[in-house]
């Protein structure tokens, strides 16, 4: 293979790289944001949870005026 042809190759390789480690980057920035999101989600629901006064009936429960 000439060398012409080689160092158009090892270019088309390095742009690859580089663009698949911006992905990279912005899919790690995007993964951290998500889960800063779903762990405050998660504490908002476990508060509400937790001041629950019962007054959801699940399933077969029979409400409390039975």
């Amino acid at each position: 293979m000439p060398d012409t042809q080689l160092e158009e190759r090892i270019a088309h390789l390095i742009r690859a790289v580089e663009d698949l480690s911006d992905t990279v980057a912005r899919q790690d920035t995007e993964i951290d944001r998500l889960t800063r999101r779903v762990e405050m989600l998660m504490r908002r629901e476990a508060g509400r949870e937790a001041e629950a006064t019962g007054g959801v009936v699940l399933g077969d429960e029979k409400p409390p005026h039975y």
